[in-house]
């Protein structure tokens, strides 16, 4: 049996949760994952199990501050420097996704299609191993969904009455989230109870809202604007950081974005790596270091396909 299977069966007589207790109870794990594990006795750090890669865990932060400088290509050979925000690239990456997407009204009856690719190599040395995971995943919940995750391919159960994930997954209530960046950011932070749109967010609610927004990015189909709508709304998280001369698996001139929290943290050392092409600002992928087996690596992974088809196993 696996953890899946063990946080499925877990107290599986008692009501479920609402979404609002679901999603905390969800960002408060992933924090406590993020932490170093300390003896009460000692407060010196200790090892802590490998857990599997929670669907729902944010795909990276990002926000809004510090500027780089980058070298871009003029044509004659002759790199010149440009001053570049966080900002700019986030609002360049939503500019793009709107250029580019493709929308899309899948039915309640549907499943969502992707295809990703992992690339894990090991920070100690030794050759890089590749992971392609096609899942496919109910539109409304109602049907079980067919997933892979790093080679692994398991059959998923239909959503229970009452059971949801926050951000939501349903389309239906996909296409209720706002596409004004400000307003889809008080959305998410209040976590399905009435926004309270006048209200400013604290301080301590920005590590919540920029997992929540990232949680949203992770969706490889979103209704028409609500991707570049949550590109904006990244852009206005406070505390970011720009990472320049980055580049994608392939090579390609890459601009990284992470969120960075304060000290003392969880996020203290920063998040997952956003990466966008240093030109366009088209969103590529996502870097990390992850453990795995007491082995500690550099992970490289991407969406290669993605659409809407009628059954489990048919490919767009």
């Amino acid at each position: 049996m696996n953890e899946i299977e063990l946080l499925r069966e877990w107290d599986a007589d008692a009501p479920p949760l609402t979404d609002t207790a679901r999603a905390r109870a969800r960002f408060r794990l992933y924090q406590a994952m993020r932490a170093p594990a300390t003896t009460p006795a000692t407060g010196r750090a200790v090892g802590r199990r490998p857990l599997l890669r929670i669907a729902v865990a944010c795909a990276a932060a990002a926000a809004v501050t510090a500027t780089v400088v980058v070298a871009q290509n003029t044509g004659e050979n002759a790199p010149r420097t440009q001053t570049v925000s966080a900002t700019t690239v986030l609002r360049g990456a939503a500019a793009e996704a709107l250029r580019t997407e493709k929308p899309l009204a899948p039915r309640d009856d549907q499943f969502i299609y992707t295809k990703e690719v992992i690339e894990r190599t090991p920070v100690s040395g030794g050759p890089a191993k590749t992971y392609v995971d096609e899942s496919w995943s109910s539109v409304d919940g109602s049907k079980k969904s067919y997933v892979s995750e790093l080679g692994h391919t398991q059959w998923v159960p239909a959503a229970r009455p009452g059971e949801g994930t926050w951000p939501p997954r349903r389309w239906s209530e996909l296409e209720k989230l706002p596409v004004e960046p400000d307003r889809l950011t008080i959305t998410l932070r209040d976590m399905g109870a009435k926004p309270e749109f006048g209200r400013p967010t604290k301080a301590d609610e920005w590590p919540m809202v920029q997992y929540f927004i990232s949680g949203l990015l992770r969706h490889p189909v979103l209704p028409k604007g609500l991707r570049s709508a949550a590109f904006e709304a990244l852009a206005a998280v406070p505390g970011v950081q720009v990472l320049p001369g980055r580049t994608d698996v392939d090579g390609h001139a890459a601009v990284g974005v992470r969120y960075v929290g304060a000290a003392g943290t969880p996020w203290a050392s920063g998040g997952r790596v956003l990466l966008f092409d240093a030109k366009s600002y088209q969103y590529l992928g996502l870097r990390e270091r992850v453990g795995a087996g007491g082995k500690s690596y550099d992970q490289w992974q991407h969406v290669t396909a993605q659409g809407v088809v009628d059954r489990v196993l048919q490919r767009p």
